[in-house]
């Protein structure tokens, strides 16, 4: 059957599941360094527009991440300078400023506790011309 004839699944989440050695620290990063509201009914989570970001352990997991680029968690926040900013005044180093994309946002990346990269994304695209 072709992909434009199958139904659509239906969604009625989404769920990332970070895991590590250390997810305490991953949470505690999240939610009070980066300031994510705290998911009360599920543990070590956050919530992240809409989605539900997880910490967890994984048997299978040593060490940080070996290709922190593979997966990008992006924030997508209204003024990119002013999250920068907060999160700078927390201690946070950022690998990545401001730099403008092609297609017209701002990025600028920065790693969490086991140096997967996260990015704070600023794009109006109601501005371009």
């Amino acid at each position: 059957m072709p992909a434009s004839t199958m139904p659509a699944m239906r969604v009625s989440q989404f769920l990332l599941n970070l895991t590590s050695e250390r997810p305490r620290d991953l949470f505690h990063f999240y939610r009070d360094t980066l300031g994510l509201e705290e998911e009360q009914m599920m543990g070590m989570a956050v919530k992240a527009g809409g989605a539900i970001l997880s910490f967890d352990f994984h048997s299978a997991v040593r060490g940080g991440a070996r290709e922190p680029h593979r997966y990008l968690i992006n924030l997508v926040v209204e003024d990119l300078s002013a999250e920068q900013a907060r999160i700078e005044a927390q201690g946070v180093s950022f690998i990545r400023r401001k730099g403008r994309e092609s297609w017209g946002g701002l990025i600028s990346t920065f790693l969490d506790p086991d140096g997967n990269y996260v990015q704070l994304v600023e794009y109006h695209p109601e501005g371009m011309a």
